[in-house]
């Protein structure tokens, strides 16, 4: 009699608004959701593609070549040494007077007296040959007893000048200096030694007057040499 009831229809109605209207709702979030993951993908590469940053690597220059290594000298010549010629040394006489007996020295080759005869070619030794190359005979100066003409002062070059505090305190001097005179008459000033000074400033006026004074070179076999000279020098006032 009864075969539908009163409320079952417009239930399903309501039941199928509900239902579109849930699946329209899901659908929006569903999309929202992508959109948005979409736009935050896209928002992260821009950010990482920011902040890359390229650095360029500097290269190390290369290492500098090595320096050639110089070729090797040549070897040197042999050459033989001439032998000396038959004659005799002549001695020498040492710049600086010792003041006591040197200490022998037992290394050294024994002095042969046969070669200070004064017979042969000067410069030779007595076991040399005939026609020899003399040796080099030293530059050495001679002591006054070795000359035969002595060395002696030009007059009137390079006189001492009489310094002017001990000439006005009225003091009176003397200076004995030691020097070598050069075969050109020259003092060698590097030479020169004060033996004795009353006073240094007289030494002194020695010294400074020394490059000017001339002398007459001494001679040995009329060739002119050294001379290792000692002279003294006056400073006295005219009374």
């Amino acid at each position: 009699m009864f075969n539908q009831l009163i409320e079952s229809k417009p239930k399903r109605q309501k039941l199928a608004g509900g239902t579109l209207f849930s699946m329209i709702f899901h659908g929006g979030l569903i999309t929202f959701a992508v959109v948005a993951t979409a736009r935050a993908g896209i928002a992260d590469d821009e950010t990482k593609q920011q902040k890359i940053q390229f650095v360029e690597m500097k290269k190390e220059p290369p290492p500098p070549p090595k320096p050639k290594e110089p070729p090797p000298p040549p070897p040197k010549d042999v050459v033989m040494k001439a032998p000396p010629p038959k004659g005799f040394q002549v001695l020498q006489a040492p710049v600086d007077i010792p003041i006591k007996i040197p200490d022998i020295d037992l290394s050294k080759k024994v002095t042969n007296e046969a070669d200070f005869s004064g017979k042969g070619v000067k410069g030779g030794v007595a076991a040399g040959v005939a026609g020899g190359t003399p040796q080099k005979i030293s530059s050495e100066p001679y002591f006054e007893f070795q000359v035969e003409k002595p060395v002696a002062p030009i007059p009137g070059t390079g006189n001492p000048r009489y310094p002017d505090a001990l000439r006005s305190s009225g003091v009176e001097g003397e200076v004995q200096a030691q020097f070598v005179v050069n075969e050109d008459g020259r003092a060698e000033t590097s030479t020169f030694k004060i033996l004795k000074a009353t006073n240094d400033m007289f030494g002194n006026a020695v010294r400074s007057a020394l490059p000017q004074m001339r002398f007459y070179a001494a001679e040995v076999g009329g060739k002119k040499v050294k001379q290792l000279v000692q002279q003294s020098f006056q400073f006295k006032l005219d009374r």
